[in-house]
């Protein structure tokens, strides 16, 4: 259609016409006069709207499945990131929880043997200097530290301080073989040398040959000159087993250290000896022995046996052999 004055008064009617249809539709509801032709054009184009819905459908759905897809592994991730951040954080709460446990049972064996410590934590195990049984702990120079000083934990013995840094320090641990540390025996006042022995129990040199000593026997750090390398009163461990007696000067004995050292984590420094000895005061209290329980049975003869018993032996009408003998005595 060209662009001229009648196109353009006629595409004005048609527009006119239109708002007038739309006015009187809405005004007269489900009674408007224009319901039946908008029904026969649903009747006319329904299927091909449905087609063409049915053609663009699968891609929209496509498109919001991609959309909607993306948002749940954005919240899938969301919530796998929380996730590990709590499993983390519980993590850390257990393992705070076990180092505060530590580290009460360590001050308390140190208030017992009036110890001051200093508390460290075990950084690394094993040194690079050999195959000695060593942990890296981190406290050093700056904190007092010192070579030759006393290193314990919650349990006992731990080792000694051998090499020294600003911030870290190396302990040669109690099981470590060239570790000898002298050591008196609880209630008997036996004297010995304990060496390490890896994962073995360590070997106690006791230097009565004649020394009375059994199993379950228990022991403690003497004590060196100036209290270095070791603090007297710290428990050693419990004898394991004893060697028979043959003659010589020493008796040996083999000790099963407090201390597990493939489980390191806080330990302390002995950085001020105590003013005296505490002896056997910071041993660990014994377990109380269980009970044997015993079973008393009492016999009670039942009241049918004894009658029976006496109706027998009284009555002679039982049919036993000698009866029999004294009726056929009678007889004759």
């Amino acid at each position: 259609m060209r662009d001229t004055k009648e196109s353009r008064l006629l595409l004005v009617l048609l527009i006119a016409v239109a708002f007038a249809l739309i006015t009187v539709d809405i005004r007269g509801g489900e009674n408007s006069p224009v319901d039946g032709a908008r029904r026969a054009a649903a009747t006319v184009f329904g299927p091909i709207e449905n087609g063409v819905s049915g053609a663009v459908d699968p891609v929209g759905n496509a498109v919001s499945a991609v959309r909607d897809s993306g948002g749940r592994h954005d919240r899938l991730a969301a919530l796998e990131k929380e996730n590990a951040a709590l499993k983390a954080k519980l993590g850390s709460d257990d393992r705070n929880r076990s180092r505060l446990a530590q580290l009460d049972k360590m001050l308390k064996l140190a208030g017992e043997g009036q110890y001051g410590i200093k508390g460290a934590q075990v950084i690394a195990i094993g040194a690079a200097q050999g195959f000695s049984w060593t942990i890296t702990i981190d406290a050093g120079s700056n904190d007092g530290i010192r070579r030759d000083m006393t290193v314990l934990n919650g349990d006992g013995l731990v080792g000694r301080v051998t090499t020294v840094g600003p911030d870290s320090a190396t302990v040669l641990l109690a099981n470590d073989p060239d570790f000898t540390v002298g050591t008196r025996m609880e209630g008997s006042d036996e004297l010995g040398f304990a060496s390490g022995q890896g994962d073995r129990p360590m070997r106690v040199q006791l230097l009565n040959g004649k020394a009375e000593v059994k199993k379950g026997d228990r022991l403690i750090t003497f004590g060196s000159q100036s209290d270095k390398p070791f603090v007297p009163g710290v428990p050693v461990g419990v004898v394991s087993r004893v060697e028979a007696s043959g003659g010589d000067l020493t008796r040996t004995v083999y000790v099963t250290p407090y201390v597990g050292f493939t489980k390191l984590d806080v330990v302390g420094v002995v950085v001020q000896a105590p003013k005296k000895d505490p002896r056997d005061a910071v041993l660990p209290a014994k377990p109380k022995p269980t009970p044997t329980p015993t079973v008393t049975v009492t016999v009670t003869p039942s009241s049918d046996t004894d009658t029976g018993r006496r109706s027998g032996n009284g009555s002679g009408t039982g049919t036993g052999e000698p009866d029999g003998q004294s009726t056929d005595d009678q007889q004759q």
